[in-house]
């Protein structure tokens, strides 16, 4: 199937980047692309199927969706490519790394989930930080709650830009969303793979991220033995509306070490 997607002119190799669950291409642009401006990169933004612009063509299973995402890859790009990703898009990216890495030459991984049943994960046991009174008050009221969880930087004006990009693009097919996170096959059967994946590698954190948190992420780091891996401060799952000027440093050094690195 032919994906919804965005893309900007530049060289070679492209970064692509894949959207949070339940988000559009146009939330990941404005997720990555001020991190990635100036680089002179192709950038390539996808709507997954059921997201988005683009019609839910595949079984809602993980496994299914990163197919997809291959065969769109496969047919549309020069591999390898540089790939991107925020949460579960970040979790799709390091799938496709394990199972074609001959499609990718380096992962940047952004509050990545590592296992996707939220029992498994392991959680900062911390008490929230500040935030002004009346900081969620412009979030819908069935947001409030998530967003208390996700936010480590808790202010208005991220609140307030986090909505914007969750409410950016595409509808989606909320069945088809709804259907893959009950799914028995919301797992990639892979996940607990422990495969090497040698291209660079850049995973950043945030330590009040308490969807997926940062101590999973640190351990898995044995998968990439060319990976750096960051948590800051003051940022949650939303990270890269949280702290924009550290996403774009350390999104420009993984740049840098990615193009300057041999084919795979």
């Amino acid at each position: 199937m032919d994906l919804a997607v965005d893309e900007s002119a530049g060289t070679a190799p492209a970064v692509v980047c894949l959207p949070m669950f339940s988000t559009s291409r146009a939330a990941t642009a404005s997720a990555f692309s001020p991190a990635l401006a100036g680089a002179g990169r192709r950038e390539v933004y996808l709507d997954l199927p059921g997201h988005g612009d683009s019609p839910a063509t595949c079984r809602p299973a993980s496994q299914a969706v990163l197919e997809t995402v291959c065969a769109w890859l496969d047919r549309h790009v020069d591999a390898p490519v540089l790939l991107a990703g925020a949460s579960y898009g970040a979790y799709l990216a390091a799938g496709i790394a394990r199972q074609r890495p001959d499609l990718v030459s380096g992962l940047l991984l952004v509050c990545p989930g590592v296992t996707i049943a939220p029992t498994s994960r392991t959680l900062p046991a911390l008490d929230p930080p500040e935030a002004p009174a009346g900081w969620l008050d412009a979030a819908p009221a069935g947001l409030r709650s998530h967003l208390d969880v996700a936010l480590g930087h808790r202010t208005p004006a991220v609140v307030a830009t986090v909505l914007a990009a969750l409410e950016s693009g595409g509808p989606g097919d909320e069945t088809f969303q709804n259907d893959l996170r009950a799914s028995p096959e919301y797992a990639l059967p892979d996940e607990d793979d422990d495969i090497v994946f040698d291209g660079p590698v850049s995973v950043i954190t945030g330590r009040q991220d308490g969807v997926v948190g940062y101590a999973d992420q640190f351990h898995a780091m044995r998968r990439y033995p060319r990976g750096t891996f960051t948590v800051i401060d003051a940022a949650g799952h939303y990270l890269p509306f949280e702290q924009p000027a550290l996403l774009r440093s350390l999104t420009q050094d993984w740049l840098r070490r990615a193009v300057g690195a041999p084919s795979r």
